[in-house]
């Protein structure tokens, strides 16, 4: 079976990257750069859906997830 999921990566202040996969709740990782950030992030999905099938449970997807972003201008 095939999944699909979001990854958000966030630029953090002291330098490297959060990876955050909001379709699996708390599935949060780390990289320096990019291509760590997204290795890690490919690694922490598979365990994550791993512990998913060894107790039973449905696997979350994000096939069907439409994404926008929203810029907003303050004054």
């Amino acid at each position: 079976m095939q999944y699909s999921y979001k990854i958000l990566l966030t630029k953090e202040k002291e330098g490297g990257y959060m990876v955050n996969v909001p379709g699996l709740a708390g599935c949060i990782t780390q990289g320096d750069i990019i291509e760590e950030a997204m290795a890690m992030a490919q690694e922490a999905t598979e365990l994550y859906i791993e512990e998913l099938q060894s107790r039973g449970e449905k696997i979350p997807d994000n096939s069907n997830t439409l994404e926008y972003s929203l810029n907003l201008e303050t004054a």
